[in-house]
């Protein structure tokens, strides 16, 4: 099979073949059909997670369909799924006993301690993998893996505000918008100086006002996500939420949060962060995604082009989400 490889740290990755793996026991083959490229395949090819190991085939947001399934799983041939972030739990420590496995010590995630999507085959683990909307496609199905779920995850975190702010506005935050419009909620969108691009398709997703992160917002939020992995936001959406928000954290990997006056956290406001997602949270979202019109942007790319892709969503020249396709 045909796969993209980070052979070394803050390398190009490298187009190798490699044999068809082969399913273990509780494992599920499958022939990859699709896989969104996200944020945090930038972290793990930048080395800006612990312990990335080499050589890795990133990639965690998959859509397959089954082609071999190990012992123990019955899964009918051809059969869609999907393969998120969350790739395996223990199963038995306080946290996945008290229904918190994202927060599992023994976790392995998908195209980081496991081999990912950009390939045309991936294992799996069959327990983690998760039904798709009928009514999307392949390339569109593919960022509800990670975009979507973890999306969802932090806009769950915001409660019942009814005025949110977004702040970075790419795979993730385009999709909340979506969300929060459906719920009838307000939704205001922080984009970097100059990308009048960004604005412009936030606006044209239902967002009330669209501006720049150096800047307040015309009215106080309710709640804010921070999905742009820039630590100088937090400060700045702590000024912008009124006493009581929220600001939620959205990525797994952020630059250092500066110093900021104790007067912007007082007021009863909180900072959260979100880590990872639950299969509960892919049973919700995919539920969701089934019943609300969900306009899905991508931009697909030939698996060989995964460099040019991870360069895109680096530059912030995307709207919406970039796509592998085999």
């Amino acid at each position: 099979m045909r796969a993209m490889v980070l052979e070394s740290p803050r390398t190009p990755l490298v187009a190798r073949e490699r044999p068809i793996p082969r399913p273990a026991a509780g494992q599920v083959l499958l022939k990859v059909s699709a896989c969104a490229v996200c944020r945090t395949d930038l972290h793990v090819v930048d080395d800006e997670l612990p312990a990335v190991p080499h050589p890795l085939v990133p990639g965690h947001e998959i859509v397959g369909t089954v082609a071999a399934c190990g012992d123990g799983v019955s899964l009918p041939a051809g059969a869609r799924l999907g393969v998120p972030w969350l790739g395996s739990t223990c199963g038995h420590c306080r946290y996945c006993r008290a229904g918190q496995e994202n927060l599992c010590d023994h976790a392995r995630f998908t195209g980081y301690q496991l081999d990912g999507g950009y390939a045309e085959y991936v294992l799996a683990d069959a327990r983690f993998c998760l039904p798709l909307p009928d009514a999307l496609d392949d390339a569109h199905a593919a960022p509800l893996l990670c975009a979507g779920l973890i999306g969802y995850r932090a806009y769950r975190m915001c409660g019942d505000a009814r005025r949110l702010g977004l702040y970075g506005f790419g795979a993730a935050a385009h999709l909340v918008a979506q969300m929060a419009r459906f719920d009838g909620r307000e939704c205001l969108a922080f984009v970097r100086p100059g990308d009048t691009a960004a604005a412009d398709f936030a606006r044209t997703l239902g967002c009330s006002w669209a501006g720049t992160s150096d800047r307040p917002p015309p009215e106080e939020l309710d709640a804010a996500i921070i999905f742009a992995p820039a630590g100088e936001l937090v400060p700045a959406a702590l000024a912008a939420v009124r006493k009581g928000g929220a600001v939620v954290c959205g990525g797994i990997h952020m630059s250092d949060i500066p110093s900021f006056p104790y007067s912007l956290l007082w007021g009863e406001r909180s900072i959260r962060s979100v880590a990872n997602l639950t299969r509960a949270d892919g049973t919700g979202f995919m539920e969701l995604a089934a019943r609300m019109p969900l306009d899905v942007r991508v931009e697909t790319f030939p698996l060989e082009q995964a460099n040019e892709a991870l360069d895109r969503l680096r530059r912030g020249e995307l709207a919406g989400a970039a796509v592998l396709v085999p």
